[in-house]
């Protein structure tokens, strides 16, 4: 799955390169960088590699959807529509500007369910924020048409779906603006880093401005750029931007290799008939970082889980119902509001409301399934070892919870 696991000279070249001007830094020192741009030329190959009109880099994923959500003007009071099974910077970031996050049930394809979206739009909404996960897409289609008919924003958040598509086009570049991240177990990284991808002008302008405090960028002199609005420090690094340049150079390299290692394992499982797999909207899209899969019942799926790390194989398998960062389940700190700065109390209550709410659905989707993540490392011998072990896991569960009934 993640690039790092293939490092190679060619990061090194980028990095070297930043290194021997001594500028780290991604604005000015025009002279003493000898012409070493690496967040530029990393922005133009993400523009010419995923499709995308514009491309900011910033610090990190989080940043780069805080930055977004900025851009396209959401803020305090409105609600953003997101899924209960994400990651906690997807909501994290929506407070950070002030808005609410609606969180809805995801379905079979581990992403937003449509009808729960709909059932959730009030005259607050502002933004509907489907997030990709395990490398494969929302139904796009869908929610499309409702942010069509209800004139409201979509923003990828496509983090954890670098390469993936839907009908052609890449995850992150279909709504008003998309955002990767682009940390250390992502598909490509660049150690830390993200970035808003946009078709719109507007919203590149804006996401450029409010990276680096505001400045326009408009002049030669950096010192007497003007501020039109208010911004913060996202900026990402020359060190880090080289890193990423390198590794999008090798985006091909590393898909070809995780969906050949995908079809290996999933043609493995398959053989047990009580194992199902995740649906995915636009399967040739898959970036196919995960096979995720389910088990008949939520009590043969926790005893598989049991039994998988009784036997050493867990490593790489994640029973996301349980795990206490990307599901809505184990997240208390979020249904109890608990934050260092002071939320306004109205926030607050908002907040807990729809953090505590009943995602009966959702539980029913996650507590049947199992993400395994696919190493760009593995042999042939690796996956068929890896994949049998699973299966004979599998099919002891299976047999003894045929016997206790």
């Amino acid at each position: 799955m993640p690039g790092f696991e293939l490092w190679s000279d060619k990061e090194r070249k980028e990095v070297n390169e930043v290194l021997e001007t001594g500028i780290l830094m991604r604005y000015g020192f025009d002279g003493p960088r000898k012409g070493i741009w690496k967040s530029k030329e990393l922005e133009d190959a993400i523009c010419q590699t995923f499709g995308s009109k514009y491309a900011q880099l910033t610090s990190s994923g989080t940043a780069a959807l805080t930055t977004a959500m900025s851009a396209l003007g959401i803020g305090y009071g409105d609600e953003v529509i997101t899924p209960s099974f994400t990651f906690v910077a997807s909501f994290e970031a929506i407070l950070s500007v002030g808005a609410v996050p609606v969180f809805v049930d995801v379905d079979d394809t581990l992403t937003l369910a449509p009808d729960a979206v709909r059932k959730a739009i009030t005259p607050q909404t502002k933004a509907i924020m489907p997030v990709h996960m395990c490398g494969s897409m929302a139904d796009m289609d869908a929610l499309l048409a409702i942010c069509k008919e209800h004139k409201l924003i979509l923003l990828e958040d496509a983090c954890q779906s670098i390469g993936g598509t839907y009908k052609g086009k890449h995850l992150g570049t279909i709504g008003d603006a998309g955002s990767f991240s682009f940390d250390f177990v992502k598909t490509i990284t660049c150690a830390e880093g993200g970035v808003v991808m946009t078709n719109r002008e507007d919203i590149y302008l804006k996401s450029d401005g409010y990276t680096d405090h505001g400045h326009d960028h408009t002049g030669v002199d950096r010192g007497a750029d003007l501020h039109p609005f208010i911004g913060y420090n996202y900026r990402i690094s020359e060190l880090h931007a080289a890193v990423g340049l390198a590794q999008i150079k090798r985006l091909d390299e590393f898909l070809s290799i995780q969906k050949k290692n995908h079809a290996l394992l999933k043609n493995i499982l398959a053989q047990v008939p009580e194992v199902s797999f995740r649906r995915i909207p636009d399967p040739e899209g898959d970036s196919c970082s995960f096979i995720s899969w389910f088990l008949p019942t939520a009590a043969i799926t926790a005893a598989v889980v049991i039994e998988m790390k009784a036997q050493g194989i867990l490593p790489g398998n994640f029973y996301w119902y349980d795990n206490n960062w990307h599901y809505i389940r184990k997240w208390d700190h979020l249904k109890n509001a608990v934050t260092l700065n002071s939320l306004h109390p109205d926030l607050k209550a908002r907040v807990i409301h729809h953090a505590t709410k009943d995602f009966t659905a959702s539980d029913a989707v996650m507590s049947r399934c199992i993400s395994t993540a696919i190493s760009l490392l593995w042999t042939e011998e690796q996956i068929k070892e890896k994949g049998e072990k699973m299966v004979h896991v599998i099919r002891k569960v299976l047999s003894v919870q045929s016997v206790s009934r």
